[in-house]
């Protein structure tokens, strides 16, 4: 048997229950479980992350081998969420827009995983992002915002984050506007899941 493809799932959602984004996650798991021999890792942050602070930010920027028992304490959590990104092949997001752009635990997320010299470098012809050979598939959910709008802040940011890491093979599953068509654009995503 192959080794198996290693999918990271985020899911961002406040809600569990009737959770359309969570729903469309599930969608897609099972049509790249059809396909292929995978292995999943989970990672909900939902109930949110801690925010970096000084401390973290000072513990970052000292070399590795430098770095005090209580900064390498600091950065465990971020050093755990950065392996999961680092071993994935498939990162699935599973991202509801809020007030027009990404919900804050997963901006706590992006920030914790988005660090110099590991998930990206600094050259002379600006930021180089060290993530290659990855796949994203974002399930952007909204209420009311349209994706692609110029109300849209989700979809520029979490292509540009991704790129700026090293990951440009970003396909966006839309299930937008539900406040006014959820039947109609969520039967539109599940079609275009049935197609990966």
């Amino acid at each position: 048997m192959s080794d198996p493809t290693h999918i990271l799932r985020i899911d961002a959602s406040a809600r569990h229950t009737g959770s359309v984004s969570r729903n469309l996650v599930d969608a897609v798991l099972d049509r790249l479980a059809s396909k292929n021999n995978v292995h999943i890792q989970r990672r909900d942050v939902a109930n949110g992350l801690p925010l970096i602070d000084e401390e973290w930010v000072g513990a970052n920027f000292t070399p590795v081998e430098a770095r005090t028992q209580n900064q390498r304490n600091a950065l465990a959590l971020s050093d755990t969420l950065v392996r999961e990104l680092q071993d994935a092949d498939v990162i699935v997001f599973g991202l509801p827009i809020y007030n027009f752009s990404v919900p804050a635990s997963l901006k706590a997320w992006i920030d914790l995983v988005a660090r110099a010299g590991v998930t990206f470098k600094y050259t002379n012809n600006g930021p180089e992002g060290l993530l290659e050979n990855k796949q994203a598939i974002v399930v952007l959910v909204s209420g009311g915002t349209i994706s692609g709008s110029e109300i849209d802040f989700a979809t520029p940011y979490i292509r540009h984050v991704l790129g700026f890491m090293g990951i440009f093979d970003v396909k966006i599953i839309t299930a937008d506007a539900l406040g006014i068509s959820a039947d109609e654009k969520i039967s539109q995503a599940k079609v275009t899941i049935s197609k990966l």
